[in-house]
């Protein structure tokens, strides 16, 4: 098989098994110190023609987001759904990361009937989904799934950096880069950091720098992800809601 065949070999098997509607999932953000995890749904017409062949990290940030626009364009619907650092402090970062995935797959404009996710299982879909391990790299509809979800969040943290300068959020993303845990040394966490991850919990509060300007309640800042999100999309101007 050539490597158009090889990428939608699980796309096509369930789709000859009379499942239409597959959506691809994955996720971007589990293992950052701040800001939210980002999941995302893509379903694909069963004509679809594969562009991407990889997995979204292996692209360089240009290419993702040439990717993440023509996903756009040629998926049959996308989702994308967030959970915020005080879901994730709350109920812990694999449950904040399932409830970012039904999040997308109820933001999508179709119900998909399978899912194939990258490692993740969802619950009501047990007997309706694929658990791929490295989902990313050998399903088409879960590393499109990948991009957007990088994209997405890699936006969000470049605009939370303007909100909170001092952390360099724009460079690192909330990774755990010497740089950042630096800052977190010498600043205390700002109001996005998961105060539940070891390297963030024994540290005080910043009193300022964003903490006035940004969201307290998880509904307010759900609300800021998804206005970033259109934001973003708006970036595109052949991209039509």
């Amino acid at each position: 098989m050539d490597d158009q065949e090889v990428i939608l070999q699980f796309e096509r098997e369930y789709w000859n098994k009379g499942f239409n509607l597959i959506a691809g999932v994955d996720e971007a953000g589990r293992g950052p110190l701040a800001g939210p995890v980002v999941a995302a749904a893509v379903i694909f017409p069963q004509n679809v023609n594969p562009f991407l062949f990889r997995d979204s990290k292996k692209l360089t940030e240009k290419k993702r987001r040439e990717f993440f626009f023509r996903i756009y364009k040629e998926a049959i619907s996308v989702g994308v759904g967030f959970a915020d650092s005080l879901e994730i402090d709350e109920i812990n970062i694999l449950n904040a990361t399932k409830l970012a995935v039904k999040r997308a797959l109820f933001s999508l404009s179709v119900e998909p009937e399978f899912l194939i996710t990258d490692a993740l299982k969802i619950e009501g879909f047990e007997s309706r989904s694929l658990v791929l391990v490295k989902g990313d790299e050998r399903s088409f509809s879960c590393a499109c799934a990948s991009v957007v979800a990088k994209v997405v969040r890699d936006f969000i943290m470049e605009e939370l950096a303007k909100v909170f300068p001092d952390y360099g959020f724009e460079k690192h993303k909330g990774y755990p880069t010497r740089f950042h845990i630096d800052r977190i040394e010498e600043l205390g966490v700002s109001p996005i950091h998961r105060r539940s991850f070891g390297r963030v919990r024994e540290k005080g509060e910043r009193q300022t720098g964003g903490k006035d300007s940004f969201p307290v309640s998880i509904e307010e800042r759900l609300l800021y992800y998804q206005e970033k999100l259109q934001e973003l999309l708006r970036r595109d101007r052949h991209y039509c809601f």
